[in-house]
C-alpha cells in the first residue's frame, strides 16, 4: 500500500478515536446525572441528549469517511424514511465496514441504531459503559442444557429484553440484526454448507427474539444488502480509501403481528418463520448478484 494512503488511513484512524474519546465524556456525565434523576420525565429527556450525542459522533465520523476515505455509496431502493417511526434493520454481513456504511446510509435519516448486545459484553473498556449509557438492550440469553436442569429460566430471557425495551416504546428507536450471526468468509460458508450463493445460513431465531421483545412496537422492516465490487474490505484499507464504490439496495417492508410468536415452545409458529426469513434470504442473494453484475446509479 502506498505510504500516502497508509498515512491517511492512520489520520482517519486517529481522528475517530479522539471523537469517541471527546464524545465519551459527556455521555458518562449525563449517564451518572441521569442515575440519580428521580423524574422518569427527566431521565427521559437525557436519553434524548445522549441519542444526540452519538448522532453527532456518528455524523462527525461520516465526515472523516467521505473526506479521507472517499469511498462513494451507490444506493438503490428505498430512500424514504421518518425520525419518528420504530424500525428493525436486517444487513448480511462481510466486514467491519458494514457497520459504518449503515452510519453513514441512515445518521440523521432514521431514529438512532441500538443493537441488542450479549449481557457480557458490558464489561468491554469505554465501550460496554457507552453502550449502557446508551441504554441498548442486553440480552441474557439461556442454554437449552441449563434450561434442562432449570426449567423455571424458560421465558425468563425474553422477560428480562422486554423490560430493558420498555423505554422505547415511546420513544422512537432502530435496532439492528445482523441475522447471519457473523461475517461472511469463504470458508464459514463451506462449512455451512449455505444453500445461498453470496450469503451465510440465517439465524431466525435472534430475529424473532428481538420482535418479540420489542412486544410488537417495530412494525417496519429495512432490509439491507451490501456489495462489495471489489471484495468484503479489511477496516483500515476502508480508512486509507483502498474501497472505490460500495453498492447497497434497500427496500422496507411491513413487520405484521403474524411475525410474532413463542419461537422455542410453538412448533407451528417457528416453521412459519424460518420460512419467512429463507424467502427473506433467498430474494436478498438474488439481490446481491444483482448488484454484482448491473450498475447502480443512486449515489449516497
Amino acid at each position: 500500500m502506498p505510504v500516502l494512503l497508509m498515512l491517511k488511513g492512520s489520520v482517519s484512524f486517529i481522528l475517530i478515536v479522539a471523537n469517541t474519546l471527546i464524545c465519551f465524556v459527556p455521555v458518562m456525565v449525563l449517564a451518572v446525572v441521569k442515575c440519580i434523576l428521580p423524574f422518569a420525565s427527566a431521565r427521559a429527556a437525557l436519553n434524548v441528549v445522549l441519542d444526540n450525542i452519538a448522532t453527532f459522533w456518528i455524523g462527525v465520523n461520516n465526515i472523516n469517511q467521505r473526506y479521507l476515505g472517499r469511498s462513494a455509496i451507490l444506493v438503490s431502493g428505498t430512500h424514504d424514511f421518518a425520525l419518528d417511526d420504530w424500525y428493525m434493520v436486517t444487513a448480511n454481513h462481510q466486514s467491519w465496514v458494514d457497520i459504518l456504511v449503515l452510519q453513514r446510509l441512515f445518521n440523521r435519516r432514521i431514529p438512532f441504531i441500538k443493537f441488542f448486545l450479549k449481557r457480557e459484553l458490558i464489561w468491554v473498556p469505554f465501550i460496554g459503559l457507552t453502550w449502557w449509557a446508551l441504554e441498548f438492550p442486553f440480552m441474557k440469553r439461556y442454554s437449552s442444557a441449563l434450561l434442562k436442569k432449570r426449567p423455571e429460566l424458560k421465558g425468563k430471557d425474553i422477560e428480562v429484553t422486554k423490560k430493558a425495551c420498555d423505554k422505547f416504546q415511546y420513544s422512537p428507536v432502530s435496532i439492528m440484526n445482523f441475522l447471519e450471526g457473523t461475517r461472511f468468509t469463504p470458508e464459514k460458508h463451506d462449512q455451512q454448507s449455505s444453500q445461498y450463493k453470496h450469503l451465510l445460513m440465517p439465524k431466525a431465531g435472534g430475529l424473532s427474539f428481538a420482535l418479540n421483545a420489542m412486544d410488537g412496537k417495530l412494525h417496519q422492516l429495512i432490509d439491507v444488502t451490501i456489495v462489495y465490487p471489489e471484495g468484503a474490505p479489511k477496516f483500515f484499507d476502508y480508512l486509507c480509501g483502498e474501497v472505490s464504490d460500495i453498492k447497497v439496495h434497500i427496500r422496507v417492508m411491513p413487520i405484521d403481528h403474524s411475525l410474532l410468536g413463542d419461537y422455542q415452545n410453538d412448533a407451528e409458529y417457528r416453521a412459519y418463520f424460518q420460512q419467512w426469513v429463507n424467502k427473506l434470504w433467498q430474494q436478498k442473494d438474488q439481490q446481491f448478484e444483482c448488484l454484482l453484475q448491473t450498475e447502480v446509479k443512486g449515489l449516497e
